[in-house]
């Protein structure tokens, strides 16, 4: 049975992948292992698990222009997460997902990451603002 969360903003074309979910922020920079895949930062929640070709649900962007650019050279070397859904952004993290052609979701009515399961399949429809659990 699934259940679908509205966002208040959407971009990038609707996905579908297993998802990786913490109550945790996002740096591109500083979280993660961008030739590896991983999340590199021993003190983050996701530390050690592979982000490539999952959809990433967070609670908030931290970072500038370096977690921007840094998406767009990890889509260059097919390394990248399929989506990012996160509570809350700033407009430099949104840049670099439009940049490097990330779909992503964000601002919901309640936390996100507790209400999505780490390792549930999820459609992420940024057209419509909805994110929907599958599983």
């Amino acid at each position: 049975m699934s259940r679908d969360f509205q966002a208040t903003f959407g971009m990038g074309d609707t996905i579908e992948a297993e998802c990786l979910a913490a109550n945790d922020g996002f740096s591109a920079r500083y979280d993660l292992d961008r030739l590896q895949g991983t999340f590199s930062r021993p003190a983050h929640k996701l530390f050690g698990q592979s982000y490539h070709g999952r959809i990433l649900v967070l609670d908030t962007a931290k970072g500038g222009v370096a977690t921007a650019w840094m998406l767009h050279e990890m889509k260059a070397r097919n390394i990248f997460p399929a989506g990012i859904v996160l509570n809350s952004v700033n407009p430099i993290l949104v840049q670099g997902a439009a940049l490097a052609g990330i779909p992503m979701l964000c601002g919901f009515t309640q936390d996100i990451t507790q209400a999505v399961p780490s390792g549930s399949r999820l459609r992420l429809s940024p057209a419509s603002k909805t994110l929907t659990v599958l599983d």
